[in-house]
């Protein structure tokens, strides 16, 4: 069981394990190439339920909070 991105402390990498939401949400993430067994690390979290910042293949991407809380992730070392 995973955690939502969401709640990941900044600069801290995680696996994604699975993309929690129908159809349309799973497709917009992949076109971002936000998907499952990538690594990603939260690069800023925006205060008072702003967007989050996550860094995937190397490229910085902007997702809103909702969105965040379904991609679940677990922690790497």
């Amino acid at each position: 069981m995973g955690i939502p991105i969401s709640e990941l402390p900044r600069h801290k990498t995680a696996r994604i394990i699975e993309l929690v939401g129908g159809h349309e949400f799973q497709r917009k993430l992949r076109n971002l190439g936000i998907r499952e067994g990538k690594i990603v690390r939260i690069l800023a979290d925006q205060p008072f339920g702003g967007p989050v910042v996550i860094e995937v293949d190397g490229r910085a991407t902007t997702i809103g909070r909702g969105m965040a809380r379904g991609v679940l992730v677990e922690p790497v070392e």
